[in-house]
């Protein structure tokens, strides 16, 4: 089983209003295109609606990515053999670039994967479940990854103010 996490659980000041509201719909539709077997969509400073996906509320958000990777990953089932992580800040995810960095994982490059984007690590991420424990407060990029590049794909993007949005 792969399970998906989509980490939404920042307080999205600068961009002004809890951007995870509006952009969540659409990762979540791009995700739902894929071979994921289960959606969760980690919140903290906001309550969110994920439509089917399953929401987990993180008490420790502010401590970093980390954290709420960490409590995205405690919900997964233990049948769960990776997690592709991505963030609901990225609304130009491809679907494309989810199946190869879990192709590359299920090759076996490494416990974990990531997307890269002209030569830049980023987003979609694949963690095996060897990796779960490794997980560090300032997040996944602290740990060492294998890189598929997906630059043809396009970058998923990262809206931080709503300028970013055109």
């Amino acid at each position: 089983m792969i399970a998906g996490i989509v980490l939404a659980a920042g307080a999205a000041s600068r961009f002004g209003e809890p951007k995870q509201r509006l952009l969540l719909p659409g990762v979540l539709a791009r995700l739902e295109e894929t071979s994921l077997d289960e959606l969760v969509v980690v919140s903290g400073a906001h309550e969110l609606d994920a439509g089917g996906a399953r929401v987990v509320q993180c008490p420790e958000w502010e401590r970093g990515p980390g954290a709420s990777l960490r409590c995205g990953l405690a919900e997964l089932s233990p049948d769960t053999e990776a997690a592709v992580v991505c963030l609901a800040d990225g609304p130009n995810l491809a679907p494309a670039a989810i199946e190869r960095v879990l192709d590359a994982w299920r090759a076996g490059a490494a416990d974990v994967v990531a997307a890269s984007y002209g030569g830049d690590r980023g987003h979609p991420v694949v963690l095996g479940r060897a990796a779960w424990d490794s997980v560090p407060d300032e997040g996944m990029r602290a740990l060492p990854a294998s890189l598929v590049p997906c630059d043809d794909l396009g970058a998923p993007g990262d809206v931080d103010a709503p300028e970013d949005l055109q």
